[in-house]
């Protein structure tokens, strides 16, 4: 049988004091006299009483509770940013609410709501859905509640934003194709997201400045960009192109997933990045450096990025800071073995 757990009345009856008195022991927002908080003390320690923590948030305005909104947990992009939030904010006493949107505005819209009725202090989204920023979903919602957006910055939206430089890391990326002497690169990338839009943007915009041909045909999409279905679907992808001649000598993928999806195609083909594709990806996930060959890739500095956002959402709880921030972040190219210079023969 469950033994029944002790309330702050068993408290106050076996102290002989009353409620009242037994709360400013707990809040410490009042004060007591020695005697009396003694006793209180001695009465929750002999009852192993624990407070109710949403019932006492609920007075007091405060839950300890952050939402998160991620478009996945199987990314391991999110799953990393996930972890420099929850680090933040146990050391801040604070407790998470994770949820996962599927990368669906309509999910989006409606776990927010959920938070906000369950009384969270404050609210984090990742790469949150384009639509909801530039509808001003978001906007209206940091009016109600502390709020911080990982990547996902629209120019004019008056939220705060944390986010790494995308388009510089794009750019070096890019930059670096060139160097190894490809001049006809393919750009492979999710159907939804603002993160693979501005990618895009970067790509088309490179190009053009290069003096290199944009053909349609060699921007390539998956339906899926944030789970394990995406390494799949871009590796059938890339099979196809691949057995028809690609016309492409290298690759940029938006993300870690992509880019094994399409190492996985070049093996599966008897190809190889030496002699037939360079490929690099995007994030700096662990998985870049387990595949074969290692994924040259761009780091984003994930928990980094979970760390800030986590602090800047304390600021806004606890110091009360109305500041509307854009916070960014540097990326970095990490070079390993999925690139290679391309010989004169294959040019």
């Amino acid at each position: 049988m469950t033994e029944k757990r002790a309330t702050i009345q068993d408290v106050a009856n076996l102290a002989k004091v009353s409620i009242t008195t037994v709360s400013r022991v707990l809040n410490k927002n009042y004060p007591v006299k020695d005697a009396t908080k003694k006793k209180v003390e001695e009465a929750i320690e002999r009852l192993s009483y624990k407070p109710n923590m949403l019932a006492r948030g609920l007075i007091q305005n405060k839950t300890q509770t952050i939402g998160i909104l991620t478009p996945s947990i199987e990314n391991l992009f999110f799953s990393e940013v996930i972890k420099g939030i929850d680090a933040y904010i146990k050391k801040e006493r604070y407790t998470s609410f994770l949820c996962n949107t599927e990368g669906k505005a309509n999910y989006e819209s409606l776990m927010a709501d959920n938070l906000l009725e369950r009384s969270v202090d404050g609210i984090i989204s990742i790469d949150p859905q384009t639509e909801l920023i530039r509808s001003g979903f978001y906007e209206a919602l940091a009016k109600k509640i502390p709020t911080v957006l990982i990547n996902g910055y629209n120019k004019g939206v008056q939220c705060n934003f944390i986010l790494n430089d995308q388009e510089v890391g794009t750019y070096e990326a890019l930059k670096y194709l060139i160097k190894l002497g490809h001049r006809t690169i393919a750009f492979l990338r999710g159907k939804r997201s603002h993160s693979y839009d501005i990618k895009e943007s970067v790509y088309r915009k490179f190009m053009k400045d290069n003096g290199l041909e944009i053909i349609e045909d060699r921007i390539l999409v998956v339906n899926s960009g944030n789970d394990l279905e995406t390494v799949q679907q871009s590796r059938e992808l890339l099979k196809k192109r691949l057995k028809k001649g690609a016309g492409f000598t290298a690759l940029f993928a938006c993300n870690d997933w992509m880019a094994v999806g399409a190492l996985n195609a070049v093996n599966r083909l008897g190809l190889s990045v030496k002699n037939d594709l360079s490929i690099i990806g995007f994030d700096n996930t662990i998985i870049s450096q387990i595949s074969e060959p290692q994924l040259t890739t761009v780091d984003q500095n994930m928990n980094r990025l979970g760390v800030l956002a986590a602090k800047r959402i304390k600021e806004i709880i606890k110091e009360k800071d109305t500041e509307i921030k854009k916070i960014l972040l540097d990326t970095r190219l990490v070079i390993r073995k999925s690139t290679r210079e391309l010989k004169q023969g294959n040019k």
